[in-house]
């Protein structure tokens, strides 16, 4: 193998395809990069056996050259010199060459790397994903989706499925749900075509679609999803991430959505951040992060916290709209602050059955987003 290829693009494509490789793999080849090289251009791909990321580099884009084939061939680089090195190089024209044994020389300017390479042919072959179950959405869609649910995922490896999002579609809704127990999130939208298409039980792990969200481009994108068995493949411009789907049975979380409530404020939703967010200072001291709050009689609200060692902090609120019955609960107040931070509506609904039932929160301009915060006992 021997080519001449623009840093800029080698860099920005192992920057993608790096976010598959882990620290903690026991498979030595999974801790490369691998790279084919064609005629046409250069396909890095990294993985760690729950995604996968290849990403292609053309050899010509927009009548610029960009990669110089001068004998194609493969050959897998170790990682995590391989990221550092390249983008230090001092040139934008790098040229790299494997010799016997997988020896790789790589060139820029004055500099002069040697690389021990490793066999291309142990790399795991990427899954074949099959199937007419391919549906497409806007990439800052997609990311803001994912924000707004992927926070309320549980970070306890003993229960596996709940550290990642549950996908469904049905009836041209396709609907985002996370929980770890104590809280709920979900978010879904419209999607027009997908009469035919329909799946259900399709958990993606979180800090996968972390990583996702990472690589989708600001900039108007349209990402190609398509779902298989146990395999779901994004396709984002010339990046293919594949995603395993987790094993077992996501949970009923409807039962969970209480259908009426007591009690209906709606506040303004900054005003109600910044509050919170004061309390939440205190009570963090405290290592419980409990804020209470309470209706009063004038028709607005209470935000009060404590910590024994440094004292109390307590404010009003005034309400938009106050319906139903007075109301005292005590709630953690990072999980609301986690809602509030990815709310992008100017006022916010949260409803309430009673004390010890669940927290409801819907933004007022967002029909399609819903929160749900389970409240702690308080004694009154």
């Amino acid at each position: 193998m021997k080519i001449s290829i623009l840093k800029n693009a080698l860099n920005e494509s192992i920057q993608h395809v790096s976010k598959a490789i882990s620290s903690r793999t026991t498979i030595p080849i999974l801790s490369g990069i691998k790279l084919d090289v064609t005629y046409s251009g250069v396909t890095l791909t990294a993985s760690d056996t729950d995604i996968s990321i290849q990403s292609f580099i053309p050899a010509e884009d927009d009548k610029q050259t960009i990669v110089q084939v001068e004998q194609p061939g493969s050959v897998v680089l170790p990682a995590k010199f391989f990221v550092e090195i390249i983008k230090k190089l001092p040139s934008q024209d790098v040229q790299m060459e494997v010799k016997e044994n997988f020896h790789t020389f790589i060139s820029a300017g004055a500099t002069e790397i040697q690389m021990v390479g490793l066999d291309p042919e142990e790399f795991p072959v990427l899954p074949s994903i099959e199937g007419n179950q391919t549906i497409s959405l806007p990439g800052d869609l997609l990311k803001n989706m994912i924000k707004q649910t992927v926070f309320s995922i549980s970070s306890n490896e003993t229960t596996p499925i709940l550290t990642g999002v549950l996908w469904t579609l049905s009836d041209n809704e396709l609907k985002f749900t996370a929980t770890d127990r104590h809280r709920l999130a979900t978010r879904s939208i419209h999607l027009e075509g997908t009469d035919d298409i329909s799946f259900n039980n399709v958990v993606i792990a979180g800090k996968t679609l972390n990583e996702l969200s990472k690589i989708i481009p600001d900039q108007n994108t349209l990402v190609d999803i398509v779902v298989s068995d146990n395999q779901v493949l994004f396709k984002i411009d010339r990046v293919l991430f594949y995603s395993r789907i987790l094993d077992g049975i996501y949970p009923d979380t409807s039962r969970i959505i209480p259908d009426t409530h007591k009690t209906e404020l709606i506040l303004d939703t900054k005003k109600l951040t910044e509050s919170i967010d004061r309390a939440y200072l205190l009570s963090r001291e405290e290592k419980t992060n409990i804020v209470l709050l309470q209706t009063m009689e004038n028709g607005g609200i209470e935000i009060s916290s404590s910590s024994s060692e440094l004292g109390k902090v307590r404010e009003e609120l005034d309400l938009v709209e106050f319906k139903g019955e007075p109301l005292r609960i005590s709630f953690n107040s990072k999980y609301m602050l986690d809602v509030l931070k990815v709310v992008e509506s100017e006022q916010l609904m949260i409803a309430f059955v009673g004390v010890m039932s669940p927290i409801i929160l819907k933004p007022l301009d967002d029909s399609k987003s819903q929160y749900i915060i389970l409240p702690y006992r308080t004694a009154n």
